[in-house]
C-alpha cells in the first residue's frame, strides 16, 4: 500500500487527525506527511485544518464507525435523549447501526426499560447485551467490519418475519427533497426493509446530515414519520409541511 493510500485509510477509520499523529502512525517524517497532504489537498481528497487533516466532504465514501461516532457528539446525545422519550415499555423496537442510534442505546443502558430490541449494529448489541430487561436480537448477514453493521439478503429475510412497533434509523445524508440516503447499497436496502416492518419510523439525524445526497436511496420521508434533529426549525420547515413530525432536543440548563 502506498503512503498516500495509508493516510487515506487511516483518516477513513479515525477521522480528523493531527499531522504529528499521522506522521507517527504512518512512520514518516512531518515534512513528508505535509508534502503528501498538500498533494492530496490539491487532488481534493483531504482538507487541512489547524495542524490536522480529514477526508474532504467531496470524497463520496462513508467514513468508518470510530470516526463518525465522535462527530457532533453533543448533538447526537441530545437527539438520543429526545428519542428515548418516545419509547414504550414492552415494545419491540429496531435500532440500526447508526452512530446517533448508538447514543439512543446508551440512553437505554442508563435508564433501562423492558424492551425487545432488534438490531444490525454490533456496537448497539454490545451496549445492551447485559441488561436483564432488554431482549437483544441480532440480525444475521454480511459484516461490514469498518462500520460494525450486518447487512445483506440474510438480514433482510430475517426482518420479513418480524413486526416492529418502532424503528429508529440514521442516515448518511438527507437532501432537501426528504429522501433518506446511504453510501452503501446493502445498508440502504436493509434500512428500507426496516421501515417497511415497523409501525412507526423515526429518523435520528443531526444538522450535518441535511443538504447533501448520498448515492443510494432508502426511501422518502412521508406523513406519519418522525424526524428528531437539531437542524434549525426554519431549515426544517419543508419537512414539517410534508406531514413529517419534527422533534427537537429538549433545552438544557437554566
Amino acid at each position: 500500500m502506498s503512503r498516500i493510500a495509508e493516510i487515506s485509510a487511516f483518516l477513513f477509520h479515525n477521522g480528523e487527525t493531527s499531522v504529528s499523529d499521522l506522521a507517527e502512525k504512518i512512520g514518516a517524517s512531518l515534512a513528508t506527511i505535509r508534502r503528501d497532504l498538500a498533494q492530496m489537498e490539491t487532488l481534493g481528497s483531504v482538507e487541512r485544518v489547524h495542524g490536522a487533516a480529514r477526508l474532504a466532504p467531496s470524497v463520496k465514501a462513508e467514513t468508518g464507525h470510530k470516526a463518525r461516532e465522535d462527530r457532533n457528539l453533543a448533538a447526537k446525545r441530545a437527539i438520543a435523549q429526545r428519542a428515548y422519550g418516545l419509547l414504550t415499555p414492552g415494545a419491540t423496537i429496531l435500532l440500526d447501526a447508526g452512530t446517533t442510534v448508538l447514543q439512543l442505546a446508551r440512553q437505554i443502558r442508563l435508564m433501562p426499560l423492558p424492551l425487545t430490541v432488534v438490531t444490525n449494529g454490533l456496537a448497539v448489541a454490545q451496549e445492551l447485551s447485559d441488561l436483564p430487561q432488554v431482549d437483544v436480537n441480532i440480525l444475521g448477514g454480511r459484516l461490514r467490519p469498518g462500520h460494525l453493521s450486518v447487512v445483506g439478503p440474510l438480514a433482510e429475510a430475517m426482518l420479513q418475519g418480524l413486526w416492529l412497533d418502532q424503528a429508529f434509523i440514521g442516515a448518511s445524508a438527507v437532501p432537501s427533497d426528504g429522501w433518506i440516503t446511504s453510501f452503501d447499497a446493502d445498508e440502504a436496502r436493509l434500512n428500507l426493509t426496516m421501515s417497511q416492518r415497523a409501525n412507526r419510523l423515526t429518523l435520528l439525524a443531526d444538522h450535518s446530515k441535511f443538504g447533501p445526497r448520498a448515492t443510494y436511496a432508502v426511501r422518502q420521508l412521508a406523513p406519519g414519520d418522525t424526524v428528531i434533529t437539531d437542524l434549525p426549525p426554519l431549515c426544517a420547515a419543508d419537512l414539517g409541511q410534508s406531514g413529517v413530525a419534527l422533534l427537537y432536543p429538549l433545552p438544557t440548563g437554566p
